[in-house]
């Protein structure tokens, strides 16, 4: 069983209501499909995370955001075990979008400045290295000393760019960066 991952403290604050939330979430592409959802089930049900998780559950995620608990689904770390293979998506009967809306979801979370430790530390090293593993300098001489090729050079003026045009500068700011 996995652990189990923390949750954000519930407080009045937290459990505060934002009517607005949900038409926010509609707003975006993919989103839409939010205001469909009966909560049957089928998503949790058939999601392979949640067959691991004892805190995992799409349906409960998208029924949270429905009633417009804007900080309580923002801040939450589960939020972001979706492993977006869809199968949700395949499998709800009202056609709802259940991994895009979960992806839009983890968006606003982003722009929100809610970003587990993990992705910041992804992205700094794809941003420094190209890589998102830092290879250790001993894999390296490992791989010399076997014989084999050594590791394309990542072409790090184009990863800027790219991070640069998809609007990532802002989110790496506060990492540590090259």
């Amino acid at each position: 069983m996995a652990d189990k991952p923390e949750m954000p403290k519930m407080n009045a604050e937290t459990l505060k209501l934002d009517p607005s939330f949900k038409y926010e979430v509609m707003k975006e592409h993919d989103g839409e499909t939010l205001k469909v959802c009966f909560q049957c089930g089928s998503c949790t049900s058939s999601c392979p995370t949640a067959r691991f998780s004892t805190s995992y559950r799409p349906r409960t995620i998208l029924r949270m955001a429905q009633l417009g608990l804007r900080r309580k689904v923002l801040e939450s770390q589960t939020l972001w075990l979706c492993t977006a293979c869809f199968t949700c998506t395949d499998r709800c009967p009202q056609n709802v979008e259940v991994a895009n809306v979960l992806r839009v979801l983890r968006n606003l979370a982003v722009k929100k400045g809610q970003i587990p430790g993990i992705f910041t530390e992804l992205a700094s090293n794809i941003y420094a290295t190209g890589y998102v593993y830092k290879i250790p300098e001993m894999r390296l001489r490992k791989r010399a000393e076997l014989g084999l090729p050594p590791l394309p050079k990542a072409n790090l003026d184009g990863v800027d760019k790219l991070i640069e045009l998809a609007g990532g500068r802002k989110l790496l700011k506060s990492a540590e960066v090259r």
